[in-house]
């Protein structure tokens, strides 16, 4: 049993090697179709260590990325070849492919990067935070009050630009000595500028209520077990499909079935159910959607239905009418002190009951009344371009920051930041698995 493990690991090792170089010979050839990168041009770096799978969480600042480099150019700094290549073909903004640590170093020297965005805590994160005479800002990937978004780990970055008040809150709770006056920069939700820009909706404005149920994925933990797929999932969207009034838009987690074959056997009948509905009325377009732009769903949506994930905050930016899926396992950790503790909850039940409390929600002034709350509590003023204007201001005035410093410190000796940890860390990265 073991030699069949090991062989049937030795075998995984050997395709991903195969794979990667595979990517690698691809990512040189679209590298040179972009061509080299204009020395010393870009002032913000977003660094992004993660595989292709992770790329939902840069996926979101790709517009607010792209506007503000409309006034400090951005360059995105990627580790592995197969999100290189993806950044490459869908990122409105140029990518150096940084896998070894010399090569993260060759852009540092070539270019002038003043100010590197991170969005997750990638343990290589410390690889380029190692290099000072530059901000190191922790942006996130999302807004929500899971306990990813109270990590001492915000301590490590130099600054941390956070959604509003809720969030300071939140994690004044847990940092010790944390000057937030200074490092936590509150600049609202900009991706909520963005949420439609112009886009058609992939179905017609015909009277059909549209409910977004966009779940999040099983959780590798009990205390993370947020996932209703297979709890509320099935039941719902069957009982949404059936009324011949509502038109569903089913967005789950990428990851969703990784952990838990019932999760992924669950995840799998509900796209069955809107094929099958699809077909028996092709009028219906009701909408199993996989695609990378995240946004038009939160604002197009008449009501959205999500688990406890950001996903609860990237729509309450949105002010409209949103239930909560309650967990079904005792261990899952809820924060009842912020938006959790007054939201409007869908507990698992039958198909009729979830579908009822749905249409309560849905057509509640009250309940809408109570949301607008939570919406300036969590994001301040979300009157169309503010929040946008407030991450220009917050990069802006890092910008002004370092160039307080570069004077302050103009005459310092120039030092050499690479060092015995770096060369390991390169021997290290050799072998990439995407």
């Amino acid at each position: 049993m073991g030699l069949r493990k090991d062989a049937r690991r030795a075998v995984k090792l050997v395709q991903n090697v195969v794979r990667s170089r595979r990517a690698q010979a691809r990512l040189v050839e679209e590298l040179a179709k972009q061509g080299p990168l204009e020395p010393h041009r870009y002032r913000v770096g977003v660094y992004f260590a993660d595989g292709k799978v992770n790329l939902y969480q840069l996926r979101q600042w790709y517009k607010p990325l792209a506007r503000l480099a409309e006034r400090h150019p951005v360059l995105v700094l990627s580790r592995a070849s197969g999100a290189a290549l993806a950044l490459l073909d869908e990122a409105p903004l140029p990518v150096a492919y940084v896998r070894r640590v010399a090569d993260l170093e060759r852009v540092i020297h070539e270019q002038d990067l003043h100010v590197v965005f991170y969005v997750n805590q990638n343990s290589k994160n410390f690889q380029m935070m190692r290099y000072g005479r530059r901000w190191h800002v922790f942006i996130n990937h999302g807004e929500s009050d899971k306990m990813y978004m109270t990590t001492n780990q915000f301590k490590a970055y130099d600054y941390a630009l956070i959604a509003g008040d809720a969030a300071r809150a939140r994690l004044d709770k847990v940092l010790w000595d944390y000057d937030f006056d200074k490092r936590a920069i509150p600049i609202g939700r900009p991706q909520a500028d963005h949420y439609l820009d112009g886009r058609a909706l992939p179905y017609p404005a015909d009277g059909r209520e549209v409910v977004l149920y966009a779940p999040t994925w099983e959780g590798d933990r009990g205390a993370a077990a947020y996932g209703s797929i297979a709890s509320h999932g099935v039941d719902l969207v069957r009982a949404l499909l059936a009324t011949g009034r509502h038109r569903v838009i089913y967005r789950p987690h990428p990851r969703s079935g990784v952990v838990d074959e019932a999760y992924g056997a669950a995840n799998r009948e509900i796209v069955r159910l809107i094929e099958q509905a699809n077909a028996g009325d092709p009028s219906a377009v009701h909408v199993f959607d996989q695609g990378k732009d995240l946004g038009w769903q939160l604002a197009a949506a008449d009501v959205a239905i999500v688990d406890i994930s950001a996903m609860v905050y990237d729509r309450l930016a949105a002010g409209r009418p949103l239930l909560i899926t309650r967990p079904v396992s005792p261990q899952a950790q809820v924060d009842t002190g912020g938006y959790l503790s007054a939201c409007e909850w869908l507990d698992a039940a039958d198909g009729s009951s979830m579908l009822a409390r749905v249409d309560e929600v849905a057509h509640d002034p009250q309940a809408l009344e109570r949301l607008g709350y939570w919406v300036e509590r969590y994001f301040g003023d979300t009157s169309p371009g503010v929040t946008t204007e407030r991450f220009h201001a917050a990069v802006d005035h890092l910008m002004a920051e370092w160039e307080r410093f570069a004077a302050l410190h103009a005459t310092d000796p120039d030092i050499d930041e690479h060092d015995a940890e770096g060369e390991a860390a390169e021997q290290s990265d050799d072998i990439e698995v995407d």
